[in-house]
């Protein structure tokens, strides 16, 4: 489970503020890549508070609620997929963590950040990137909470307006479903076409639907 050692230690060494950044949807066909960071006062608890793809969706759910109200900053930012087909997911991945950064207020001290996030190097702010960080990190585990709830309700509402797809079951993931879907319907207007199994159907591995 996350604790909150790797905070302690940096709040001892004067680092007040310390956020925790998570991003999800890097490895999505469809949707935005959304990210979230959190910043936590020091006293704070909160039972039950783990990597998101732990909880279940009900429980993930009723901790991002409790994340958001307890927490002393949060801020979710999304890049839609037209900007990952523009500039490539790398770079997306990078702005949507800078746009995190940018976004809390108060401004953070230390940025602890999830290792399969990528960020610019032009950041002022002391940073560190951690190997499975939403599991051991409390404050990124509550980021990795809030990013995959909202990118959920994204792909739900997404969901409704292309309801072929199976949005709201595979969330714009790769899944077996998707991949019928697709070969059923061709791709729509969310789905990355820079992503070589969207620009290039070949690579698909179809079963019966």
């Amino acid at each position: 489970m996350p604790t909150f050692k790797k905070e302690k230690e940096l709040w001892a060494r004067g680092y007040d503020l310390v956020a925790g950044i998570d991003e999800v949807g890097r490895g999505a066909w469809a949707g935005p890549i959304v990210a979230a960071g959190v910043i936590f006062a020091k006293s704070l608890k909160i039972k039950g508070l783990n990597d998101s793809k732990n909880v279940l969706a009900a429980k993930r759910e009723e901790l991002a609620e409790i994340i958001k109200s307890k927490a002393m900053a949060w801020t979710i930012q999304i890049v839609e997929h037209d900007v990952i087909d523009e500039i490539g997911v790398g770079k997306a991945n990078a702005l949507v963590i800078d746009k995190v950064i940018n976004a809390l207020d108060p401004k953070p001290h230390y940025l602890l950040i999830d290792k399969a996030s990528l960020i610019k190097y032009k950041i002022r702010i002391p940073w560190e990137t951690i190997i499975k960080g939403d599991s051991k990190i409390f404050s990124i585990a509550a980021a990795s909470i809030i990013a995959k709830v909202a990118r959920d309700e994204m792909m739900l509402k997404l969901a409704k307006i292309y309801p072929k797809y199976g949005f709201d079951k595979h969330k714009g993931y790769g899944t077996k479903l998707h991949q019928n879907m697709l070969k059923l319907h061709d791709i729509c207007p969310i789905h990355r076409k820079s992503y070589r199994p969207i620009s290039q159907p070949s690579l698909l591995n179809f079963e019966d639907a």
